[in-house]
């Protein structure tokens, strides 16, 4: 199978990311952490031992480098980017397909050679996030007309869909995949962590005005 296991990161144009992190976080903060997450996706795939090519499905280049496809985002929300992505990999010759969120900050290329591994065994994978309710990466087979069903319920949905399709699912819960980043009680455990790219995030008081932190450096956005 080498050469046809592709990544597809999904990303929102950059400035409407993470709204909900809007009270702690100013927009030029947000815009650090949304970046930084980014390319800690990017390259814990790019390590990884299983993924041949990655794609980001977008309406924006922004941050992404330039050896990585970036393919156009039609519009219409999550599940129909993914789905414009997938159709757009099998003129690519894609045979396997890891869905891979960008707001997962935590993630490594063991998370993701393990997720490939599972699916492998019966044509698909799901990793759940911390609630086990939703989906924060998958492993689908795409030529397999895989609707995407990312949502409220999305775990509920993926696995049914997979049941529909006959394929063998296999669920998996690391470290690495189940956290992502939503709300402000996310930010902070990811702030609580000895990871300097996060911890130094600046956050705004209640009132709006900055709190006391150390600002969000140079070297603090992945590099």
């Amino acid at each position: 199978m080498s050469g046809d296991c592709w990544a597809l990161v999904p990303v929102k144009p950059r400035g409407l990311c993470k709204s909900r992190l809007a009270g702690p976080l100013a927009a030029d903060s947000r815009l650090s952490l949304v970046r930084s997450m980014l390319e800690r996706a990017l390259a814990a795939l790019q390590s990884s031992a299983v993924i041949d090519r990655i794609a980001v499905v977008s309406p924006e280049r922004d941050t992404v480098p330039s050896d990585i496809l970036v393919l156009a985002d039609p519009g219409g929300g999550l599940n129909a980017a993914l789905e414009a992505g997938r159709l757009a990999l099998l003129e690519q010759g894609v045979r396997e397909l890891v869905v891979l969120p960008a707001d997962l900050p935590l993630v490594t290329a063991e998370d993701i050679d393990e997720l490939v591994r599972r699916g492998r065994r019966g044509g698909f994978a799901l990793a759940t996030d911390a609630a086990g309710t939703g989906t924060n990466a998958l492993y689908v087979t795409p030529p397999t007309p895989f609707h995407f069903q990312f949502g409220p319920g999305s775990r509920f949905l993926h696995m049914q869909e997979a049941a529909r399709l006959g394929l063998g699912a296999e669920l998996l819960r690391t470290r690495g995949l189940e956290f992502d980043v939503d709300g402000p009680s996310d930010l902070h455990q990811l702030m609580a962590r000895d990871e300097l790219r996060y911890r130094s995030l600046p956050l705004r008081a209640p009132d709006g005005a900055p709190a006391a932190a150390t600002p969000l450096a140079a070297d603090a956005v992945g590099r």
